[in-house]
Parts: C-alpha cells; sequence; structure tokens
C-alpha cells in the first residue's frame, strides 16, 4: 500500500501469479505454506498479503473477496496467529512457526519472569495481568481495565502493539459492540487474547528449549528461502522486534 498523488495505492496481484489468494480460506493456506506473512507490501517485494491479492476488492465490503475482510476470518479460525508482529504491523504466522516467533521475541521470558526481571513496563504489566481471569477482551475493555484514557496511563495503541510484537497477545477476533437491545452498532473492534489462551502452553512456547538467536536464524533462513532477491537487511527489518 503506497499514498501516491494524494491516494492509497494497493498493489495486486500480477497477472499470472501462481500464488494468488482468493479467499479466506486461500489465505490461510498460503500462510501455513508460507510460514509467515505480512498484510500490507514493505520493502521485501512479494512478503505481503497485498501483493497477492486482486487489488480491486480492498474495503469493498464484500466478505468472501475482500482481504481486509479475510483477516477477521483467519484470526477467528485460530489456524493462524494474526497481530501487529511486522515491524509494528499487521500479518500472520503459522502455528508451525509460531514457536519460534515466540521463543525470539520474548527472548525465552514469559511475561511474569520478563517484569520480574525489569525487561518489562508498567503499563504493559496491568495490561496482561487482565489475562490472568479473561481469556479474551475487547480493545475497549482492556483500555479501561488497565487504566488508560483521561487522566490516566498514556500510549495505549503503542503498548498493545508492543505486547503484540513481543507475542504475548494477538487478535482473536473483530466483533460489533451490542446495545442494551442486543443489537450490533458502529464499527467491529479487535478482541485481544493471549497465544497460550487460544493455543495452549505448550504449543506456544515449544521452542523454549532452544536459544532464541537459533530461533530467529531459522526464521530468517526460511524469508532469505521464500525471497532470496532480497537485501538480507529489509528482511531483517520486517522480522526483529
Amino acid at each position: 500500500m503506497a499514498y501516491e498523488n494524494g491516494e492509497w495505492i494497493m498493489h495486486g496481484a500480477a497477472a499470472g501469479d501462481k500464488d494468488i489468494i482468493a479467499d479466506a480460506d486461500g489465505l490461510i493456506e498460503y500462510v501455513n505454506k508460507v510460514g509467515f506473512l505480512p498484510l500490507f507490501k514493505n520493502q521485501v517485494d512479494g512478503f505481503s498479503v497485498e501483493e497477492h491479492a486482486d487489488a480491486r476488492y480492498w474495503w469493498s465490503g464484500n466478505a468472501e473477496k475482500d482481504p481486509w475482510e479475510w483477516r477477521v476470518w483467519a484470526a477467528r479460525s485460530k489456524k493462524v496467529a494474526y497481530g501487529k508482529f511486522f515491524a509494528k504491523k499487521a500479518g500472520f504466522i503459522s502455528l508451525e512457526w509460531l514457536p519460534l516467533f515466540v521463543n525470539y521475541r520474548r527472548d525465552g521470558y514469559d511475561f511474569d519472569s520478563l517484569y520480574e526481571e525489569g525487561l518489562a513496563r508498567a503499563r504493559s504489566k496491568k495490561i496482561m495481568d487482565l489475562f490472568e481471569d479473561n481469556e479474551e477482551l475487547f480493545s475497549f475493555e482492556i483500555r479501561r481495565g488497565a487504566g488508560f484514557g483521561k487522566g490516566g496511563e498514556k500510549n495505549f495503541g503503542g503498548m498493545v502493539t508492543e505486547l503484540q510484537m513481543q507475542t504475548y497477545l494477538a487478535a482473536r477476533d473483530f466483533r460489533y459492540r451490542v446495545n442494551k437491545r442486543g443489537e450490533e452498532y458502529g464499527m467491529s473492534v479487535a478482541v485481544y487474547s493471549t497465544p497460550e489462551h487460544m493455543w495452549g502452553y505448550d504449543l506456544v512456547t515449544s521452542d523454549y528449549r532452544r536459544d532464541p538467536s537459533e530461533s530467529f536464524a531459522d526464521i530468517m533462513n526460511r524469508a532469505k528461502e521464500l525471497y532470496p532477491y532480497a537485501d538480507e537487511k529489509d528482511i531483517a527489518a520486517m522480522l526483529k522486534i
């Protein structure tokens, strides 16, 4: 996605693209094939959903063809992880590769251990504490429960993004608010959860047995295998925390 001449331009699939993604099931299949994939175009050519989807359908409201809608179904399916995982931007990670990202991004620490070592912010702790008694929370529930807002903690969006980059949180769904009459209203809102709640502690932490640098080396090697023409610094910029 690029801003050109006063408007946003989507860079869609090239003619004859053998990896074109046509629907949400195709997106999940492709993510599981390659291992991990940002949602939008970036400095690594071909490393995005955007470049493998039809540019005409973005934000069209067509649930079957709109890649923006696919992210909802992908997150809801729990067949892949979805969140702000790539340079603070959205993307997907297969469950095969998720433990490697977790080990590298967390540096082998569960959140409580990270905080006890003085390596996590107090604001992040307030957010993560909410998930001790809740498997999932709307973003507005997290904001309120962790004390963000007027007169309270600052930079809520930045803290939630940081926790996703560290793989302590991921998007579980996108849902509408419901009024007292049980009617949906407004725009859909992100629902967050911990990877442990969604896929279980054993799967999520299964790469903890290795040094985090080994996990990152495997991630980098996979990306270089998929995009051999790309500058290694550009790949690293998308994958490092």
